[in-house]
C-alpha cells in the first residue's frame, strides 16, 4: 500500500455530524432490502502485510445481501483491472489507485455520490478530490498512506541541529548531521526523484493543476525549490546505494542516515527499533509562499459499469466502506499501519492518538495534498524524469520545468477534449 499514486480541512462542525451519521449507519447488517443480488466479485490488489488477504474474505463473508466472492489478484493489477473493465467478465466491485480520469470519462466507472450520502463529509477531502469529477464520486476511498520525514533526536541533538522547518534549513542539517559513517539525509537510492515527487512544488506554495485546469507550477518559485534538491545531492549530504530503498526504514534504524523520507507504513518498525529516539517532520515549507506538505493517496473501492448487478454491487461497496466502519478501522490498522479515510475513525483510532502516529494524523489532515485527477501518468513521468536529471544530473532547474510544463499543458488540452 505503498503507492502514493501512494493529499483541506474539514470544520469541526462538519465533522461532527458526520459523526452522527456514523453511529446511526454502523447499525446496518446488509440483511434484506433493495439492491440484493446473489453473487458480486470483487477484486484487491495482493497487499503484502499478513492476514490483510483474510481479513477482506472475512467482510464478504459478512454480508448477507449476497455471496461475494474476493480475488486477490498478483501481478500487475491496474494493467488487469483496465484491461477486465473493458470485458462482460470482470469483476462488480473492484479496489483502484483512481481510478483513472480516462476511466470516468470512457464510463467504465458508477457514480457512486449517493452511496456515501451523509457520511460524505467524514471522508477525508483530500484523498476524495482525487476521486471525484466534476462533482460526482467515482469511488470510496478505503485507508489513507502518506509519507513524512523522520529524524533521530539524539543525532540531530549531538549536532546542534533543530529539527528542520523549512527547506533550507533541511539542506543544511544534512550538510551537518553527514560524516564518516552516516548521511544526513536518505531520499531514496536514485536522490529522491522517484520518492518526494511533486511534494517539493506544494511545499513552495504551488500546484499541479489550478482549479482553472491550467499548469499550477510555470513559476520561478519551482524551479528554485527544485535546485536545493540538486544541493543536497552535489553536497554529498544524501545516502546512496542503500541495501534497501526508500520504502524501507532499514538505513534509518541502522543509523545509516540521520534523517530518511518514508511512509506511515514504516513507523512500527521504526518505534520497534529506536524507541522513543525519532521525530516526525512534514517536507519543510520552501520560499515566501511555502506551506508544510505530505503526500497522501488512497485505495479506493468502484463499481464497474459492465456489472450486470451495478445497484447490488454500490450496495455491497456502500456497505463495507461506508456503513461497517468496524472493518474500516480494523482494514487501516490491524494488518499494516494506515490512516482510516473516515476523518470520525482517524481522531479515535487509539493506536493514532499519541506520539508520532497523532502527528501524522495531523500532518494529513493539515498539510496532505494529492496528485489531481488531471494529473495522468505522463505528466507524472515527465516530472519524474525532469527531477532526476536536475537531482543527480545538474540539469537546468528552468529548462527542465519548461519542458514539462509543455507536455502538461498538451495533457490538459486532451484530456479537455476528450471531454
Amino acid at each position: 500500500m505503498q503507492s502514493v499514486s501512494r493529499r483541506r480541512l474539514l470544520a469541526a462542525g462538519g465533522g461532527l455530524a458526520a459523526t452522527a451519521v456514523l453511529a446511526a449507519c454502523g447499525s446496518n447488517t446488509g440483511r434484506g432490502g433493495p439492491g440484493a443480488a446473489s453473487a458480486l466479485s470483487q477484486w484487491y490488489h495482493q497487499y503484502g502485510e499478513p492476514g490483510t488477504e483474510q481479513a477482506v474474505q472475512r467482510y464478504a463473508a459478512a454480508y448477507d445481501r449476497a455471496k461475494v466472492t474476493v480475488q486477490w489478484r498478483p501481478g500487475d493489477y491496474d494493467r488487469q483491472t483496465a484491461a477486465a473493465l473493458l470485458t462482460d467478465d470482470g469483476p462488480d466491485v473492484f479496489e483502484t489507485a483512481g481510478p483513472t480520469l480516462d476511466q470516468i470519462q470512457g464510463g467504465q466507472v458508477a457514480d457512486l455520490t449517493d452511496v456515501l450520502g451523509g457520511a460524505g463529509p467524514d471522508f477525508n477531502p483530500v484523498v476524495l478530490g482525487p476521486k471525484t469529477y466534476r462533482g460526482k464520486i467515482y469511488a470510496i476511498p478505503q485507508a489513507i498512506d502518506m509519507q513524512m520525514l523522520y529524524y533521530r533526536k539524539s543525532m540531530l541533538a549531538k549536532a546542534g541541529v533543530r529539527p528542520p522547518e523549512s527547506l533550507d534549513e533541511l539542506v543544511a542539517a544534512a550538510h551537518t548531521l553527514t560524516g564518516a559513517d552516516v548521511k544526513g539525509l536518505f531520499l531514496g537510492n536514485d536522490g529522491g526523484a522517484g520518492a518526494v515527487g511533486s511534494t517539493p512544488l506544494y511545499a513552495a506554495g504551488l500546484e499541479l493543476v489550478t482549479t482553472a485546469g491550467e499548469v499550477g507550477f510555470d513559476a520561478p518559485a519551482a524551479a528554485a525549490t527544485l535546485g536545493k534538491l540538486h544541493t543536497l545531492y552535489a553536497q554529498s549530504s544524501l545516502l546512496l546505494g542503500a541495501p534497501s530503498d526508500w520504502s524501507d526504514p532499514a538505513a534509518f534504524t541502522q543509523g545509516l542516515t540521520a534523517m530518511q523520507w518514508t511512509g506511515l507504513w514504516a513507523l512500527p518498525e521504526i518505534s520497534t527499533a529506536l524507541g522513543d529516539d525519532f521525530g516526525v517532520l512534514p517536507w519543510p515549507a520552501d520560499g515566501a509562499r511555502g506551506r508544510p506538505a505530505v503526500p497522501v493517496g488512497a485505495y479506493g473501492s468502484s463499481v464497474s459499469t459492465r456489472s450486470r448487478q451495478i445497484d447490488a454491487a454500490k450496495s455491497y461497496a456502500g456497505w463495507l466502506w461506508v456503513d461497517r466502519t468496524d472493518f474500516q478501522e480494523d482494514f487501516a490498522l490491524s494488518y499494516g499501519f494506515h490512516i482510516p479515510a473516515r476523518l470520525s475513525l482517524a481522531h479515535r483510532a487509539a493506536k493514532l492518538r499519541t506520539g508520532p502516529a497523532a502527528d501524522a494524523v495531523r500532518f494529513t489532515t493539515d498539510h496532505g495534498h494529492a496528485d489531481p485527477l488531471l494529473w495522468t501518468d505522463r505528466c507524472k513521468t515527465e516530472l519524474q524524469d525532469a527531477l532526476t536529471r536536475i537531482i543527480s544530473g545538474g540539469a537546468d532547474p528552468v529548462g527542465q520545468l519548461a519542458t514539462v510544463v509543455n507536455t502538461v499543458r498538451g495533457e490538459l488540452a486532451r484530456v479537455r477534449k476528450a471531454n
